[in-house]
């Protein structure tokens, strides 16, 4: 009997797993092994492909062209995850820790209301707040002549030197809610009996979140730090939607998702090439491999020790 209850839980679980797995396959594991192989190959114009091996590698990382829009591309990727790194999640970890407080009146209306613009549509967020930086049209300049600070203002979207921090800020309005909801959850499942513990042997409210429940939130804000940068190194909707493909001004917003799209789709006076795009998401999927890589074995060891 219990060898039978046995191989029906066993089907039960394939059962269930089985449409996961497919689909996951079929989206996701499969359209990824194909563009590992395409990026090996060079097609002529007939559509012939022809074995290239690291030939179209070498060209992105060493032909001038090639290699500055790359290189270009990656070092905004790494600004943008950086800003997001020491601006939306010291927020969300501060937004988190003050809701998490008792007797905070209104912490769910905040909550919610911090939280939706993750809701909305990447396309919509972009264009909203490109018509309110405008300078010909938009409110930001009103808004901030209301508050003295007219002086402040400029075309940052225009501007090659303020483009991408300001996508990246817009970015953080929109999704600080994420690292906010998971630190919250987080805080709110520290022991009870521990805190009281503290505050029995006189601890203040400001030495127990340091010596208490930091550390005991230490695996959540590592989990917030890694699917930051998955995310980070995945962008596109927001700048395309805002700066579109060429992410201007002068590239000064480009990051690899947009020049992956730029080389295997073609844009304008660029014409399409799916074996040099290839070549671009293969490079981007390893340095999210390596980003991840550093993590479980830099990161991810220590606080499982630290958690024995």
């Amino acid at each position: 009997m219990n060898l039978a209850a046995h191989q029906i839980s066993r089907w039960q679980l394939a059962a269930f797993l089985l449409p996961a797995v497919l689909v996951y396959s079929l989206f996701s594991a499969l359209p990824l092994a194909d563009t590992l192989r395409l990026s090996f190959f060079t097609s002529d114009d007939a559509g012939r492909l022809t074995f290239a091996g690291l030939a179209n590698f070498r060209t992105i990382l060493l032909d001038e062209q090639w290699a500055a829009a790359f290189w270009n591309a990656m070092r905004n990727n790494l600004l943008f995850f950086l800003f997001h790194m020491l601006v939306q999640n010291p927020i969300g970890l501060l937004l988190a820790t003050l809701f998490s407080l008792k007797g905070l009146r209104g912490a769910r209306s905040y909550r919610t209301l911090i939280f939706l613009p993750t809701l909305l549509s990447v396309v919509i967020i972009g264009f909203i707040w490109q018509l309110i930086l405008s300078p010909l049209w938009g409110v930001g300049e009103r808004i901030m002549a209301g508050a003295g600070l007219a002086d402040w203002f400029g075309p940052w979207l225009g501007q090659e030197n303020s483009a991408l921090l300001t996508l990246a800020l817009i970015s953080v309005w929109q999704y600080v809610g994420i690292p906010m909801m998971l630190i919250y959850a987080a805080l709110l499942a520290v022991p009870e009996d521990i805190v009281e513990a503290a505050h029995v042997e006189g601890a203040g409210a400001l030495r127990i979140f340091w010596e208490i429940k930091l550390p005991l939130i230490y695996p959540t804000l590592g989990l917030v730090t890694i699917l930051t940068f998955v995310a980070n190194f995945n962008a596109f909707d927001l700048i395309y939607s805002v700066k579109g493909a060429l992410a201007g001004p002068n590239y000064a917003s480009d990051i690899l998702g947009t020049l992956f799209y730029r080389t295997f789709f073609g844009y304008q006076a660029q014409i399409g090439n799916p074996n040099m795009g290839a070549a671009v998401a293969t490079l981007m999927f390893l340095a999210i491999l390596l980003g991840v890589a550093i993590y479980f074995v830099g990161v991810q060891r220590r606080l499982s020790r630290f958690a024995l």
